[in-house]
């Protein structure tokens, strides 16, 4: 059995499961009873999938405007994007399609992780959102709204 690569924290019945590729002492007891047994010890061999259920849950956009055609844009400001605000950002993306989001992060070239190559732009855009900007809501994304006291240009319905 390989050797896995979980410290060895705690009680020495777990450091000794460490030793033989186990997470915990019992996992190490019970492998022993199989190999005492006829038959195959197969630890962690197999992956079953799983959905996890759906639940509600809320997004509270940073700033909302409203635009000069009636729709919202959101912007989102982001020093640190960790992964959990990754994940919640795209479940909001995926349950809102057509929604206007937007991101302003602080450093833009930030990479998600040290180990990946992969910056909060190049997710952003991933995930298909299209403006991504560095520390400032940039002029052309504002002129895109209405401003204090102006009204939103009202769509002809030609139907009514």
């Amino acid at each position: 059995m390989a050797k896995n690569h979980w410290h060895s924290a705690g009680s020495k019945t777990r450091s000794e499961a460490y030793k033989y590729g186990y997470k915990s002492g019992l996992e190490l007891t019970v492998s022993k009873q199989i190999e005492n047994t006829e038959y195959d010890l197969k630890y962690e061999t197999e992956t079953i999938h799983y959905i996890v259920p759906e639940r509600k849950a809320k997004y509270t956009p940073d700033f909302v405007f409203i635009k000069k055609n009636s729709e919202l844009m959101y912007i989102e400001t982001k020093g640190r994007w960790t992964a959990t605000d990754r994940l919640k950002m795209k479940h909001v993306i995926a349950s809102n399609p057509g929604a206007d989001i937007r991101m302003v992060f602080q450093n833009p070239n930030q990479r998600i992780s040290k180990a990946s190559a992969t910056t909060y732009e190049i997710y952003a855009n991933k995930l298909g959102i299209k403006y991504v900007a560095k520390k400032d809501i940039p002029t052309e994304w504002l002129l895109e709204c209405v401003k204090s006291g102006e009204e939103p240009k009202q769509s002809q319905n030609f139907f009514a």
